[in-house]
């Protein structure tokens, strides 16, 4: 692994399916790989300030990370038009579209994770080889209703929280990633539940991966157990911390690349 895993990436500019101006950044050579950041964050944070994206692509890997839209390098628009259902993954059909991906695969953490199933129940892809469910349980797939409440509470009352509460920490995470508190607020409108017959029908070897301690979307364990092919893999910390921890790209490459 580079001693700088942000060293050497790439960021280039696709069209959201609106037209929206977003951004993707790129590391390393081989079988195409795109991975979805989580709410609040990017793809830098996500996947290559910690080094995630520079371990699978030691493993052969074309790493493709976008950055949605609301987050990182991409538009931030504040007009409802520009956030109806299912946009994040309307931008990622969008994506793959544009960079030509027909045998890829594909995965997310947490609102990423989200966005991916989306993407595969939507059905207007070429279905990818492998998939990456991460952050991410059951509950957060069927009632988004429940994790969308609780973002909101957080980007109308920022600045009210007690310090070291869940709501506090998630202020704070928002601070380091300068993120656009309306922009934001539009990605809660896009949420569409997943059902669970769609969920069990996706036949894709998956890897289910989540924290040890993390039950911010509900349970991992029911969302693997649905899956009919899933490989369930926890990792140090909880849901905030998992992804700051080598142990999380370790298991992404080794699925990826078994």
């Amino acid at each position: 692994m580079p001693d700088d895993p942000s060293a050497d990436f790439i960021t280039h500019r696709f069209t959201g399916f609106d037209g929206a101006d977003l951004a993707w950044h790129e590391l390393g050579e081989g079988r195409d790989v795109v991975l979805i950041h989580g709410y609040f964050s990017d793809a830098d944070t996500n996947w290559i300030k910690f080094g995630h994206a520079a371990a699978i692509a030691a493993k052969g890997f074309r790493v493709i990370m976008p950055d949605l839209r609301a987050h990182g390098q991409s538009a931030k628009p504040h007009d409802a038009a520009a956030f109806p259902l299912d946009a994040l993954a309307m931008d990622g059909e969008a994506l793959i579209e544009q960079l030509g991906l027909t045998d890829y695969d594909l995965g997310g953490y947490s609102l990423g994770a989200r966005t991916t199933v989306r993407m595969l129940v939507r059905g207007k892809i070429p279905a990818p080889g492998k998939v990456v469910i991460s952050g991410m349980g059951y509950e957060g797939l069927t009632d988004t209703g429940k994790r969308a409440g609780h973002f909101r509470r957080i980007l109308t009352n920022l600045g009210n929280f007690e310090r070291g509460s869940p709501e506090w920490m998630a202020e704070a995470f928002l601070k380091t990633t300068k993120g656009d508190p309306k922009a934001l607020l539009r990605i809660l409108d896009t949420f569409v539940d997943t059902a669970r017959e769609e969920i069990a029908a996706i036949a894709q070897p998956v890897l289910v991966l989540a924290g040890e301690e993390d039950d911010d979307n509900g349970s991992h364990e029911a969302l693997a157990e649905l899956l009919p092919n899933a490989t369930l893999v926890e990792t140090p910390g909880g849901h905030m911390s998992a992804v700051t921890k080598p142990e999380l790209g370790e298991a992404l490459a080794d699925f990826l690349a078994a």
